[in-house]
């Protein structure tokens, strides 16, 4: 049985994001995020991130951001530390025909959100419990989906969710709704126990490991 996505709602000190990428290997989403081709570490725990030395945060320049990558259920991802790029480089991602989803949790205000590009495109995005809110090329490419998932009524535009529902419950009916589309799985152990190789995406981080 899949893990699906649903389950990242529920954790609680993980503040990094997410990008899923179909059509190119986990290497090759490392290397589109702005990683030095020869720059992966030894395979390392999540844990083990965080006692590199990274400044997330750097007064009148850029933060230090580390991927750690890997592969799961047909899709790359890459699991985002400190001041990552998966924002900002979504659609140079999804070049090429690749399809790019991204994640960015947060609890509660301002949402969490999630874009999708496909083929260096910026195709849609909204935030999770905002789902009336969309942006991108094609804003209302998932409205069917989320209709259909009872996140939205027939209009498109209605929110569904009760107005006493925890938000959580709420944020999970939609990455439901996510998963589903696009077939998105991650395992739980990659921000446990799991190794996976790591990258330098922006600044200078010290990656000793």
């Amino acid at each position: 049985m899949s893990d699906g996505i649903q389950w990242l709602v529920s954790l609680e000190k993980w503040m990094s994001s997410v990008v899923f990428a179909r059509g190119i290997s986990a290497q090759e989403l490392a290397l589109r995020m702005g990683a030095d081709p020869d720059g992966a570490t030894e395979p390392i725990t999540d844990s083990d991130v965080w006692d590199l030395e990274i400044e997330a945060y750097r007064p009148g320049g850029d933060g230090d951001g580390v991927v750690r990558v890997g592969e799961c259920g047909g899709w790359s991802f890459a699991l985002e530390y400190g001041h990552s790029t998966g924002g900002d480089r979504l659609a140079e991602i999804s070049h090429g025909g690749v399809e790019a989803v991204h994640y960015v949790p947060m609890k509660e205000h301002p949402p969490a959100t999630v874009f999708y590009a496909r083929d260096g495109v910026s195709l849609c995005g909204f935030g999770l419990d905002e789902e009336n809110v969309r942006w991108g090329e094609e804003p209302d490419l998932l409205v069917p989906d989320l209709v259909a998932g009872q996140v939205l009524g027939p209009d498109g535009e209605t929110l569904l969710a009760p107005e006493d529902e925890h938000y959580l419950a709420t944020y999970r009916r939609t990455l439901g709704v996510v998963e589903r589309r696009f077939g998105l799985s991650l395992s739980p152990a990659y921000l446990q126990e799991a190794r996976l190789p790591a990258y330098a995406v922006r600044g200078t981080p010290d990656m000793g490991t």
